[in-house]
């Protein structure tokens, strides 16, 4: 791990209470399983995995100063990552997402992300005033930044001069904030990453395979993009061309988590100059890994 940060992860970072049960569930289902509070949110859970393939992100976010904020902060810290520019409100609680799963996967999910909304602009501030960055010395290094943002903060990150020179790299939180990353298309700035469902809700259309979704994006105005379509295919897509690959068959035991464990790891192969192809298919096996029940490396 080096000594200074590699990458600015900027968005949710809050606690994850998820239930877990290893039979089908529908709604009214009320089964056995386990009940976990870990750290989470997009931003957290790229983070994390980054962490795990040896690089040091800093964390750019809001977190209460409540006793959940103390801990949170804490458990970043211990973890590894950058917590010096997080923005500690006195009033804003710190924010926290609930899922239920099942054998059958993501049964429901409730993110309440409301104080990082809150937040908006004043957890960039070190990216506009320093240390990170000034409108006339702007941040050049590598940036994961997830969808919880309000859509008004991420149209001025898509046009702001702070984040001309960066390496963007954005996903939605969820298919439910697709639509926020459009200014990202308008901008042609970025590379999305996106599943099936999401790419579609961009482009106003179905698509049938994420090859096609991924083309679609480049036509709406994207600079690079990467769709994934659950076990099916996953498409990475920019001026130079689109490579298409199969994910390893795995036992699917969890799903949350899994879309930012698969951009993380393919930020990181990229990082260490890893091809086109061997960067989609690190991050492929990465989230295979995940979702399997195992952790990436």
């Amino acid at each position: 791990m080096s000594d200074t940060s590699d990458i600015l992860c900027i968005g949710s970072v809050l606690w994850d209470i998820i239930g877990r049960a290893a039979s089908h569930m529908r709604q009214g289902s009320d089964v056995p399983g386990r009940i976990t509070r870990l750290p989470g949110g997009v931003a957290m859970n790229i983070a994390m995995t980054l962490v795990r393939f040896r690089m040091r992100p800093t964390l750019l976010t809001a977190i209460g100063r409540d006793s959940e904020g103390d801990e949170l902060i804490a458990a970043c810290a211990t973890l590894g990552m950058i917590t010096d520019h997080v923005y500690r409100s006195e009033d804003l609680p710190t924010d926290r997402y609930m899922a239920v799963e099942g054998a059958n996967g993501l049964i429901a999910a409730i993110a309440d992300a409301h104080s990082l909304e809150a937040a908006d602009d004043k957890i960039l501030r070190p990216l506009s005033r320093g240390p990170l960055g000034t409108q006339d010395a702007p941040f050049e290094g590598l940036i994961a930044l997830d969808g919880n943002l309000t859509l008004g903060l991420l149209e001025e990150i898509a046009r702001s001069d702070a984040f001309a020179r960066a390496d963007l790299r954005v996903a939605p939180a969820s298919p439910g904030k697709a639509e926020r990353l459009l200014p990202f298309l308008q901008n042609a700035r970025a590379t999305l990453y996106v599943n099936l469902e999401e790419a579609g809700i961009l482009c106003q259309t179905e698509f049938p395979d994420s090859a096609s979704a991924a083309r679609g994006l480049l036509e709406r105005g994207a600079l690079r993009a990467l769709v994934t379509d659950g076990g099916r295919s996953a498409t990475v897509a920019d001026v130079d061309g689109i490579v298409t690959l199969t994910p390893p068959e795995v036992l699917v035991t969890r799903v949350t988590g899994a879309g930012d464990t698969f951009m993380a790891a393919h930020i990181a192969a990229e990082a260490r100059g890893a091809s086109t192809k061997d960067a989609l298919s690190r991050a492929l096996h990465a989230a295979a890994t995940y979702v399997s029940g195992e952790t990436p490396l």
